[in-house]
């Protein structure tokens, strides 16, 4: 199945892609995507629930906006330079381990939302990554059973301020949490939609000009690699989030760096995922 949510924010129902790319509203199942919902088994409710009433169930207009396909998750991990292009043009060490980070869940916001660029900023970048959404409670899972624990995939762009990032002390938290520095979707596709999760393309694009063009077949750390050593230091719950890394083609790997401004238009997809798209407009308070 391919879930998505819909309309503004703050009255967003769930939804449902059909095999034809026609959009359905969901809202008579009776729960939106959240923790609840993957943690009872909901996909395999829904499913059996669009077999039964699919048909009847209203269709959505394409003017509708869509939301982040996932409600309210708990947590957003992230893993940092796991493909080793982007670790060389950031002139950075190739990682022995994953390396992790948070972003704020407050940073979430529909696939074609605007991306503000922060206060003050004068570095705000770009990453195409391969969003995971956990399905169930995950804690202490071998590699060879993480999959298991998986309820699908996503697009997702880690807008990244890089001043704030890497120039600032600490830690990248506070780089990658700025306000619609997380726009996901725009749809999640469970994983029997993903024939080989494993060697799928990322792209992305400023102003119509390709900047990144990788596979999933590069990353250091494979998802269930990932999923496994996440859990063995937190418990991943359902709907919780885990970013896979970006490809080469970021702004700061340019030389010189090139970075966002009012106006810019970032379009970005993946492979069996579909694609997004944001437009760059200035802070006001």
């Amino acid at each position: 199945m391919k879930l998505i949510r819909f309309g503004e924010q703050g009255q967003e129902k769930p939804g449902l892609i059909r095999p034809d790319g026609s959009k359905i509203d969901v809202s008579a199942f009776g729960e939106d995507y959240t923790e609840s919902f993957f943690e009872n088994d909901g996909l395999r409710r829904l499913s059996e629930w669009v077999a039964e009433n699919g048909t009847s169930a209203p269709g959505i207009g394409e003017s509708e906006r869509l939301a982040p396909p996932v409600a309210r998750p708990g947590k957003m991990v992230c893993i940092g330079l796991n493909y080793e292009d982007h670790a060389k043009e950031g002139g950075m060490d190739i990682p022995d381990e994953p390396i992790l980070f948070f972003k704020a869940t407050s940073s979430i916001v529909g696939p074609n939302d605007d991306l503000v660029i922060p206060k003050n900023s004068q570095k705000t970048d770009w990453e195409v990554e391969l969003a995971v959404v956990i399905g169930k409670k995950a804690s202490y899972v071998s590699e060879e059973e993480a999959l298991e624990y998986v309820a699908g995939y996503c697009v997702h762009n880690d807008y990244s301020e890089r001043e704030f990032q890497l120039e600032r002390g600490g830690q990248w938290v506070k780089g990658k949490s700025c306000d619609t520095f997380a726009p996901l979707g725009p749809y999640l596709a469970t994983k029997d939609e993903i024939e080989d999760i494993d060697n799928l393309r990322l792209w992305l694009k400023v102003n119509g000009e390709l900047k990144q063009d990788g596979s999933t077949s590069k990353l250091i750390f494979g998802i269930p690699y990932l999923v496994s050593y996440i859990s063995q230091f937190m418990t991943l719950r359902a709907g919780d989030i885990i970013s896979t890394g970006t490809p080469a083609g970021v702004g700061l790997g340019f030389n010189p760096p090139e970075y966002l401004k009012p106006g810019d238009e970032v379009e970005l997809g993946i492979e069996g995922l579909g694609s997004s798209r944001q437009r760059a407009k200035a802070y006001h308070s």
